[in-house]
């Protein structure tokens, strides 16, 4: 091979290398100004605030089921994802509701395989 094609091989194969980098960029989770498990815990005595967060993660879900359609999460009630917000916040008291919320995602699609953020 001569010298300029394998220049132009070489630069276009680190353009190509540099903007498959360029492209992995981080997950933004659009949410409260407090997505804490301590917001959350807190907010057991304030039925619209509970809601709130709830109606959050049912949305984050739906938003995974558009992303996923071969690996759904199957409908739940409320009360259901309010025991799954529980159970993990008091297993990760510092730990974050999207973070929760990816966990159900996780788990109740059959995906059972961390999404990674």
């Amino acid at each position: 091979m001569n010298r300029p094609k394998l220049t132009r091989l070489i630069l276009a194969t680190s353009a190509g290398l540099m903007m498959a980098g360029a492209s992995a960029a981080p997950l933004n989770l659009l949410g409260f100004d407090d997505m804490s498990c301590a917001a959350w815990s807190k907010s057991k005595d304030d039925p619209d605030q509970r809601s709130a967060y709830v109606v959050w993660v049912r949305g984050f879900l739906t938003g995974h089921n558009y992303a996923l359609p071969n690996q759904q999460v199957s409908s739940f009630s409320s009360g259901t994802l309010e025991l799954k917000l529980n159970q993990y916040c008091s297993r990760n008291p510092t730990g974050q509701i999207s973070d929760a919320a990816m966990r159900m995602s996780d788990e109740l699609s059959g995906r059972n395989q961390p999404i990674k953020k």
